[in-house]
């Protein structure tokens, strides 16, 4: 009985918390507006916000920072659906004026609706790596509203819903951004900078090295740890500013996170530095962080050994050097309009000794440099000697149009040689060829 009372309680009980409810004065303010009232709410409240700093807004956009690094926008956003913007995505730092739009769907969303400067991050035939092709640097140029926090606006990106954060920009941004530039251009290196980077790491009592591949298109680097047998990869993702570089994920060193790292232009370098002689360094080297013994091949009473930089497959491989390139084209420009050097076909050790021949497009005949070796065990690097030029019948004087760029096999310095792993087109193995004084370095076939 006492139970069937106390239930009789609890359903009076109930009923009048319910009526109670219906009966209230207070109406909700979320169920007081329609969707579409709310959505121009907020489409009125992101106008607002985007119109209130002096300054504008600023925005490093990671689009995936796992394969991309980061690019700077900033944006003046006017009344009358315009908006100036500038970026660091190149050396055009100027700014630009289009139009924007606060659209409504599903959500409130900010669109760039006329082509500017963000709208390079998501052209499909600008692709910074070749996993890329087709993708270019997975950016946008529509944002989805998320409200606000601290002062920024929060958004998410509508390609792969990742969150964007604006920040107040200040005067000093506009007028700043320019100088990220040569930053950014030192770290890309000019076609005389050594081809060769470090990371060098030092927890305060030891210092460990890592060969650093990195990529300016995409603004990303992998550095390997070069202690054998390790397998040790840090995933670097970067963003500019005047004094440096800004690194995510952070260098993790001793249980410190480096992510500053300054540009010192003196001797060209990187640096984090941390607490207790921790700091991380990025820096240009000419010699090579992994050393072969493959100039061996080329040794006096080697069997023959024959390689070819062969211009239509390898002009353009990726462990060709821009200087090289450069001294090609400067070579070609000398010859008639239908010419151009088409091999340099390097022979060791062959019935007529060393020599280098360069062969032609166009009809032009071969010429021959013929040379000595001298191994610099040291080093491990093979110095050429010269010894005569022919043209297979007699002896010539040095072609004037060959010398600067024949000049850099005789390096006193010498030759690295490296045997690749990676094939071009054919399955020949690939050697490249790189000079120990600058940042010379050819893409060869075994033959």
């Amino acid at each position: 009985m006492k139970i069937k009372h106390i239930y009789k309680f609890l359903l009076v009980g109930l009923v009048a918390v319910i009526m109670g409810a219906c009966t209230s004065t207070e109406a909700d303010p979320k169920f007081d507006e329609s969707p579409i009232e709310r959505l121009n709410a907020r489409k009125k409240e992101l106008n607002d916000l985007l119109l209130s700093s002096a300054d504008g807004w600023k925005a490093v956009y990671y689009t995936d920072s796992t394969q991309l690094g980061a690019w700077t926008h900033l944006f003046k956003f006017l009344p009358d659906g315009k908006v100036d913007m500038a970026s660091d995505f190149d050396d055009d730092t100027d700014i630009h004026r289009s139009q924007y739009d606060i659209q409504l769907g599903s959500a409130v969303s900010l669109v760039f609706t006329t082509a500017n400067r963000i709208h390079l991050l998501s052209e499909s035939d600008n692709y910074p790596t070749p996993a890329l092709v087709g993708k270019g640097h997975l950016g946008d140029f529509q944002f989805f509203y998320y409200g606000q926090e601290n002062g920024e606006i929060i958004f998410r990106t509508n390609r792969s819903f990742q969150e964007l954060r604006f920040k107040k920009a200040t005067a000093k941004d506009w007028d700043d951004l320019h100088d990220n530039t040569p930053v950014i251009e030192a770290i890309t290196g000019e076609i005389t900078s050594p081809l060769f980077r470090l990371l060098e790491i030092n927890d305060g009592a030891a210092v460990q090295n890592y060969d650093l591949d990195y990529n300016p298109d995409a603004r990303f680097g992998v550095a390997a740890s070069l202690v054998p047998g390790s397998n040790d990869l840090i995933n670097m993702s970067f963003a500019f500013t005047p004094a440096g570089a800004v690194v995510e994920p952070p260098v993790e060193v001793k249980g410190q996170k480096l992510t500053n790292f300054s540009y010192n232009s003196t001797d060209d370098t990187f640096v984090s530095t941390g607490t207790g002689g921790v700091k991380a360094t990025i820096k240009y080297t000419t010699v090579p962080p992994v050393i072969t013994d493959d100039y061996k091949k080329g040794i006096d009473g080697q069997p023959q050994f024959v390689i070819s930089y062969i211009a239509a497959n390898l002009y353009s491989a990726p462990t060709t050097s821009n200087y090289f390139r450069s001294l090609i084209l400067k070579a070609n420009a000398a010859l008639p309009a239908n010419q151009s050097i088409a091999r340099i076909q390097i022979y060791f050790n062959s019935a007529f000794g060393n020599y280098i021949e360069y062969r032609f497009n166009g009809g032009r005949p071969s010429v021959y440099h013929n040379f000595t070796t001298t191994p610099n065990n040291t080093a491990k690097t093979l110095v050429f000697n010269h010894d005569s030029w022919d043209n297979g019948s007699a002896i010539i004087p040095a072609p004037a149009f060959l010398k600067d760029l024949d000049a850099e096999f005789f390096t006193p310095a010498g030759m690295y040689i490296k045997k690749e792993n990676f094939t071009i087109s054919f399955i020949n193995t690939i050697y490249t060829m790189t000079s120990a004084s600058s940042s010379f370095r050819t893409t060869t076939y075994q033959l």
